[in-house]
């Protein structure tokens, strides 16, 4: 991505065409095919019947010190719920077997504690945007993030919604995509093609509140990029081969 200069486009890849309405789930992935494309993350409690990355995460540290003895597989059963009211037990919460905020925290998964807690903020401003927005901002982290993990794919989206917000850029996601220079993906004719499911759930993700990059409004890949000026920006943080900026 650039600001008034061009940086590299990823190689095009054929695109999967994916059906909108098919991906519009605020509760996250939970297909097993998902678990190699997607994180942990979600953004609801867990309890028994959830299936998932982050029932698998939650199983993964619960066996890692002690507390769960079953498989890793992503399936909120009977054993994983009495795994989690003997860690709730064991760490002086309510033991009800439900996998909330305060149990998130004491297993060290800060990641979904966020995401609760942008949850009831952003779900008001996720109404403010349209399935067309939706669907372009997808467009967009498909053309420029597809061979980023998920969590890179989240964070470009998250720029573009920052940019949004801010009063230096367009107050629209069109706006803020299509400004003039502003994306390679636009530039090189690749925002035509058609995003892929986790494109989809990625931009859902963002648009929920997830904000992997901490407020940037700048990304850039510095194997490729030329400007000096890009590289005067405040570094936040790197995620693949994304370096995100203020």
């Amino acid at each position: 991505m650039k600001k008034a200069l061009r940086i590299g486009a990823a190689t095009i890849a054929i695109a999967t065409v994916a059906t909108v309405g098919a991906v519009f789930n605020n509760t996250g992935h939970t297909g097993d095919s998902d678990f190699a494309v997607s994180p942990y993350v979600q953004t609801a409690v867990l309890k028994q019947g959830a299936t998932g990355g982050e029932v698998k995460e939650l199983q993964r540290r619960l066996k890692q010190w002690g507390y769960y003895s079953g498989a890793v597989d992503g399936v909120y059963g009977p054993q994983t719920v009495k795994a989690v009211k003997y860690f709730q037990q064991k760490n002086g919460l309510v033991a009800d077997g439900i996998a909330g905020k305060s149990t998130f925290a004491a297993l060290g998964m800060n990641d979904s504690v966020r995401a609760l807690e942008n949850q009831s903020s952003s779900n008001s401003s996720s109404s403010n945007y349209t399935s067309s927005d939706l669907y372009l901002l997808a467009k967009t982290i498909y053309a420029e993030a597809r061979g980023e993990s998920y969590t890179g794919q989240v964070a470009v989206g998250a720029v573009i919604l920052n940019r949004v917000k801010s009063s230096a850029f367009p107050n629209t996601i069109a706006g803020v995509v299509y400004q003039k220079d502003a994306f390679t993906a636009v530039t090189d004719g690749q925002i035509n093609l058609s995003p892929d499911k986790t494109a989809m759930n990625a931009a859902q993700d963002a648009l929920n509140g997830w904000d992997p990059t901490y407020g940037c409004i700048y990304y850039y890949n510095p194997a490729v990029a030329t400007s000096s000026w890009i590289f005067s920006r405040k570094t936040v943080t790197t995620i693949g081969k994304h370096v995100f900026a203020i």
